[in-house]
């Protein structure tokens, strides 16, 4: 399905793109931990590609395209050279790498729901996939880096939730037959659209209703 909407080439520059950006994540985490330069180059690699691999080793495909496309695998190490030379520059523009952020976050659930979904897999399989795909390697990146993920965080602007409301507007494209190019365009958009305004407005979600946790909070004090 995907193929049918946009030609090879365009799926894999949008891929890098995506990929290139989450890596850039990646890499400035280790140096904030103190990371050398095989931990920067690891954890690059590993938000970069962690949620694509999460996602294809369960729908079978496989070997996943991060083994055999040479340029998913050096794009990350691209951006972690980057970062290791440049890091002073690169956190001074950490906005705009916020920015391209949602936008591979918009592309990569709106890409895993659907690649999901030519696999076989139910509408909501596909969906919980899209987001895997989306935030998986954000996942794996926090606990390699041994914090709590940040989408488990409530100090945190929501991250999952554009996921999941860009994932489930795919499903329903497909369920309604009504996923082309530019529909599938726009479920990107709301989902870049909604990480945008979460960074923007500090959107968080909600903790447990009526809350009487006498735990300390993990931000006090920093």
């Amino acid at each position: 399905m995907l193929t049918d909407l946009f030609t090879p080439s365009v799926l894999r520059s949008l891929d890098l793109a995506g990929i290139f950006v989450f890596a850039i994540s990646g890499a400035l985490l280790a140096v904030r931990k103190n990371f050398d330069v095989f931990g920067i180059a690891v954890l690059a690699e590993v938000t970069a590609l962690g949620g694509g691999l999460i996602r294809d080793l369960i729908i079978g495909a496989v070997p996943p395209a991060a083994f055999t496309d040479f340029g998913y695998f050096v794009t990350p190490l691209i951006a972690a050279s980057l970062v290791f030379f440049l890091h002073p520059e690169v956190e001074r523009i950490n906005g705009a790498v916020g920015v391209f952020d949602a936008a591979g976050l918009g592309l990569f659930c709106v890409a895993g729901t659907t690649k999901a979904y030519e696999y076989g897999l139910s509408l909501t399989a596909s969906v919980t996939l899209g987001v895997a795909t989306a935030a998986g390697g954000g996942v794996l990146r926090d606990v390699l880096a041994n914090e709590v993920p940040s989408l488990l965080r409530w100090d945190r602007e929501i991250y999952a939730v554009p996921a999941l409301v860009g994932s489930s507007v795919v499903a329903l494209l497909v369920h309604f037959d009504a996923l082309s190019g530019g529909t599938s365009a726009l479920a990107a958009l709301l989902a870049f659209a909604l990480r945008l305004c979460a960074m923007r407005f500090g959107w968080r979600a909600p903790r447990a209703w009526n809350r009487r946790s006498t735990a300390r909070e993990e931000t006090e004090g920093a």
